[in-house]
């Protein structure tokens, strides 16, 4: 099966990037299952029930979150009502929504999606290598045939901790959170695909990280509050990767880096 986890949507310019080029992705590469990572969908911060709407209605079969995913005042409300939204699974259980659920690839394989966040630099959540274990026994006991793991987390030394932790037990771990994609794709010797970081599905141009460069900037020399904004316009990326996994062996034969841009007036589509 064919399976594509795409990087942190950042505001406006990310969802038109999904909007114009996952439709597009789903067909060429016949893409069975599609996992979005939308954190920073709605303006930069966290996600809306009109921001995940627009992401789902694109394609994509499942959206995780990270630590902006409270951001929001509707959230809580969303992540219970929409199962196909996850928030990350060491949070504290008494946390709205869930952070692993079971799904139905379009290929009919059960598909587990476990969305973690990491502590290095983060924050104080649960471990997420115990809950990561728990969860994905539970996965299995509910029949999940390929798993696939959103990690969260700053700290290159403990995205790749969780890839060597988790290798020959699910079908990829990808990072998420820096916004800068890494070209360290790689098949694990025991079978699991896995990146350090997607990067992000938003807006490049005069931006650092997907906001305006200026305010970020602006904050570096002076130390002082800023606050910051995603721009409306300008090129933007599509940032993801795909990984081919084969139901016989439970193994990960290939994992793809995936670039496409959008330029400037969104009229040329790189």
């Amino acid at each position: 099966m064919r399976i594509m986890l795409v990087g942190d949507v950042v505001g406006r310019p990310g969802r038109k990037a999904i909007r114009h080029w996952l439709p597009i992705l789903i067909d060429e590469h016949a893409l069975d299952f599609v996992v979005v990572n939308a954190e920073n969908a709605a303006a930069g911060f966290g996600i809306t029930f009109g921001s995940a709407r627009e992401l789902l209605d694109a394609g994509a079969d499942c959206l995780t979150t990270g630590n902006h995913i409270w951001s929001q005042k509707s959230t809580e409300d969303l992540v219970e009502d929409e199962p196909r939204l996850l928030r990350p699974a060491n949070y504290p259980p008494q946390c709205a929504g869930a952070g692993a659920r079971l799904y139905t690839a379009r290929c009919g394989t059960n598909v587990g999606v476990l969305n973690l966040q990491g502590r290095v630099f983060m924050g104080e959540l649960d471990c997420p290598f115990r809950t990561a274990d728990a969860e994905i026994e539970q996965l299995r006991r509910q029949g999940a045939q390929a798993i696939v793991v959103d990690f969260h987390a700053e700290a290159t030394s403990e995205k790749i901790a969780m890839g060597r932790h988790l290798d020959g037990r699910v079908a990829a771990v990808v990072g998420t959170h820096t916004h800068v994609m890494t070209a360290d794709e790689q098949i694990l010797s025991r079978g699991t695909a896995y990146i350090t970081d997607l990067g992000m599905t938003g807006p490049v141009e005069d931006t650092i990280i997907g906001v305006q460069a200026k305010e970020v900037m602006t904050r570096f020399l002076t130390l002082m509050p800023q606050r910051f904004h995603v721009p409306k316009r300008g090129k933007s990326r599509f940032g993801a990767v795909i990984v081919d996994y084969c139901l016989d062996s439970g193994r990960a034969k290939h994992i793809q880096r995936i670039e496409k841009y959008t330029a400037a007036d969104e009229s040329n589509l790189i």
